[in-house]
């Protein structure tokens, strides 16, 4: 590639150089990632992954994909891009995990308007911290120069994630029971839904993000709301190996209401008390601010509570004891009881 180089491509806007120097940029992050199964370097045409099968009966490959959504535009006007990447892979392997399965390997895009090689490193090293916190290798992606698409110093960015899990232990939701014990997993704040509604509610646009807010107990709005999504994966696959985890929710776009009932089969409810709910401050903050409902903020937002895992009563103790030792400060959200409602928030 020491002479692939374009005059014309260049004068329309994008620059193939960059691109190479983007990816030597990225390759030290990149670097920590690698596990076990990675077979091939950054830079080939596909990713090569080996997974370890030893002792599965019948592995089943679990996929995800997802997106950061509006938050990026949190990081334009901050101009912080070296954590938004942990959104980007925590939003797929969060739900990959809801199934049991450990996540093998993440692959990124990006899509800009300018390449920029040290604005994309700085991507990069968020995908590799958050595939590093989830045990996953980052395999290969993609950065895609746009101009005319996006603006300059606008970018977009998505991933897929793969994971594996032996069919015997893949969560059955159908064995979920009345009686059953909702234990909630706290987030570490809005993670990456609900920011359309966030962005109009503070005028994040004309707001001053970096002055201190009474509110977020001392916090700027905007280190606050770009605190990155926290990634589940190591703790909940733990209290797997250690009580029975009969369902797991990941707490996203539609909140309570749209993500609980995915975890439960029909003719069961989730009965939580409103009183039980940690409730961050940003949400208070925001529903204030908004002037939202109850009702809205816990259809649209996570609330403080970002994954859930139903249990059996009497495994309670033990699991949160895991949790604990995992680094989750992990408490009763509520239970299941016989119903059609789906959530009951009271």
């Amino acid at each position: 590639m020491k002479d692939s180089r374009s005059d014309a491509y260049a004068a329309s806007g994008v620059d193939i150089t960059a691109g190479y120097r983007s990816v030597k940029l990225m390759k030290e992050h990149v670097s920590k990632t690698m596990t076990e199964g990675v077979m091939s370097d950054v830079g080939g045409f596909g990713g090569l992954f080996a997974p370890d099968i030893t002792g599965m009966e019948e592995p089943v490959l679990v996929s995800g994909t997802d997106g950061v959504g509006t938050k990026l535009k949190l990081a334009f006007l901050m101009d912080k891009h070296d954590t938004i990447g942990i959104d980007c892979v925590a939003m797929c392997v969060n739900d990959i995990v809801c199934c049991g399965a450990k996540p093998l390997f993440f692959l990124d895009y990006i899509a800009c308007g300018k390449n920029y090689p040290e604005k994309i490193a700085e991507i990069v090293k968020g995908v590799a911290d958050g595939c590093v916190q989830s045990g996953a290798a980052l395999i290969g992606g993609e950065t895609a120069e746009m101009p005319g698409f996006y603006d300059e110093d606008e970018y977009d960015l998505a991933g897929f994630a793969v994971g594996i899990v032996d069919k015997s232990k893949i969560l059955d939701k159908d064995s979920v029971q009345a009686g059953d014990v909702i234990i909630a997993l706290p987030s570490s704040g809005v993670h990456s839904n609900g920011f359309s509604l966030v962005r109009k509610v503070f005028d994040v646009e004309n707001a001053d993000l970096n002055a201190p807010v009474e509110a977020l107990e001392g916090k700027s709005l905007g280190e606050t709301l770009l605190t990155p999504t926290k990634i589940y994966v190591k703790p909940v696959l733990a209290l797997m190996d250690k009580v029975n985890v009969k369902a797991v929710a990941h707490i996203t776009g539609g909140g309570f209401y749209e993500n609980i009932p995915r975890s439960l089969p029909e003719g069961l409810t989730a009965k939580i008390k409103r009183e039980d709910v940690r409730v961050l401050p940003v949400f208070d903050y925001l529903a204030e601010t908004g002037e939202i409902t109850d009702r809205d903020m816990f259809n649209t937002f996570n609330m403080g509570v970002g994954m859930i895992c139903i249990i059996d009563k009497d495994d309670v103790f033990e699991a949160i004891s895991s949790l604990n030792e995992s680094g989750e400060d992990a408490y009763v959200l509520g239970e299941v009881i016989e119903g059609e409602e789906g959530v009951i928030l009271w």
